[in-house]
């Protein structure tokens, strides 16, 4: 591991790349430090110490802390991730939307183009909002979170926190084009790691007092370690369908009649059903508890975290979006018609109508395992810090976001280091192609 880290920096390029990722990364971590005006900071971390487990947590989350303390990265990347969803979404319904995703480079700049649109017009709506909602919250102890409301401050707010969502979106790509990695990746995984540190601290702080035992620490540990190698495999896992492509002879030359794969993932819709299916839980169980009524008392209880209701409906949530995400994303009948047309059959397997249906088949059945693996890392946090007493949050979608980032992340960079002959942080792997 030594070795191949001192081989990164022994390649320009890699370097300079590596460099300016950190750098970007470090222009992130101090615009969530940099709060937005008109803001009462004490009151307003009293008021988001009361709301944990709502949608505003979760929203938190994903800006790295920015949120609660309303910084002018407070909406983080989500605006971005919000549009870029809608637009994949909209490409099955709007004819020109799919057929831009068609036309190769030029027709992914246009969407990319209509991302950046959207996610502006997302930014506006949420900062306003967060600007009404506001000038209408308390904190526990009764002071006001804005001391002066109106709409001078409604409008710094939309200013400044659109701006930030647009900054953050142009440094999510200049990470993309210029340093390591997936930009937007890897700014969500970093306000993610940043909380690391002060869950170490009062872990160390619990075990210096006696809360946890060194024994008990100790197993969690071996459950991490264990649970994380299981994300792994499964992350990595694919199932691989032949496909043999017949022999053709276009002029004088002759194409084809090479055998190759299709690879399945397990995972297949990645953390998106998770996002989907937390955001649609989360956010009744929000409003109910800013109205102060019996019903509404009992609905936030039935859909807290950790509840039979709330378990029940965020599995079946998260089954649906797996299997609802994949039919978009992955087409069956369009890839049985391109293999059809370039000669590629599957052996055994007729070509057109019998392929695709023969690939929906092995698609249903891994896309359900998927949903049961993606089902139980999604509750495991809650029932280890509600019946285990683990004095951390662990697993969920912040450990899939981790480690999928962290495996793209290097892939990357062994892909950079196996290009110019340097051995990988896969050793084995790389001596068994260098050898093909």
């Amino acid at each position: 591991m030594i070795e191949t880290l001192q081989n990164i920096f022994k390649i320009p390029e890699l370097k300079k790349r590596v460099i300016i990722t950190f750098a970007l990364l470090a222009v992130f971590r101090i615009g969530a430090h940099i709060p937005t005006p008109g803001i009462n900071g004490a009151a307003l971390a009293a008021f988001f110490d009361q709301a944990k487990g709502t949608l505003l947590g979760f929203f938190d989350l994903f800006s790295g802390g920015a949120l609660s303390r309303l910084t002018v990265f407070a909406l983080g990347i989500m605006p971005y991730i919000d549009a870029a969803i809608i637009l994949e979404l909209l490409t099955v319904v709007i004819p020109h939307l799919e057929k831009l995703s068609k036309e190769g480079e030029e027709g992914r700049k246009k969407i990319t183009q209509y991302t950046r649109y959207g996610t502006i017009l997302i930014a506006v709506i949420q900062s306003l909002g967060i600007s009404f909602g506001l000038e209408t919250m308390k904190s526990p102890a009764g002071a006001a979170i804005v001391p002066n409301p109106g709409w001078a401050f409604r409008l710094m707010t939309v200013i400044t926190l659109s701006a930030g969502t647009v900054f953050l979106m142009w440094l999510g790509e200049q990470i993309s084009e210029r340093g390591i990695g997936n930009g937007i990746s890897l700014l969500i995984f970093a306000g993610i790691v940043v909380r690391g540190p002060a869950a170490v601290i009062n872990t160390l702080r619990l075990l210096k007092t006696g809360e946890i035992s060194i024994f008990l620490l100790g197993i969690l540990l071996i459950f991490m370690a264990a649970v994380c190698a299981f994300i792994v495999f499964v992350e990595t896992g694919e199932r691989k369908i032949p496909v043999q492509y017949a022999k053709r002879v276009v002029g004088r030359k002759m194409y084809g009649g090479q055998s190759t794969y299709i690879p399945l993932r397990v995972n297949t819709a990645g953390v998106i059903p998770i996002i989907f299916a937390a955001s649609i839980i989360m956010f009744p169980a929000t409003i109910a508890r800013f109205i102060n009524h019996p019903w509404m008392n009992a609905i936030a209880n039935w859909l807290s975290p950790g509840a039979i209701l709330n378990t029940l409906l965020y599995v079946i949530l998260i089954v649906f979006f797996c299997f609802f995400y994949t039919a978009i994303i992955f087409n069956p009948v369009d890839l049985a018609d391109n293999m059809k047309k370039y000669g590629g059959f599957i052996p055994g397997i007729r070509p057109g109508k019998n392929t695709s249906e023969y690939i929906d088949r092995i698609l249903t059945r891994i896309t359900f395992a998927g949903a049961v693996y993606l089902s139980l890392i999604s509750i495991l946090p809650t029932y280890m810090i509600k019946y285990f007493n683990v004095p951390f949050y662990f697993g969920g979608i912040t450990l899939l976001i981790v480690i999928e980032v962290g495996l793209d992340t290097v892939r990357q960079i062994e892909s950079h280091l196996l290009m110019r002959n340097y051995e990988g942080f896969m050793k084995k792997r790389s001596k068994k192609k260098g050898r093909m």
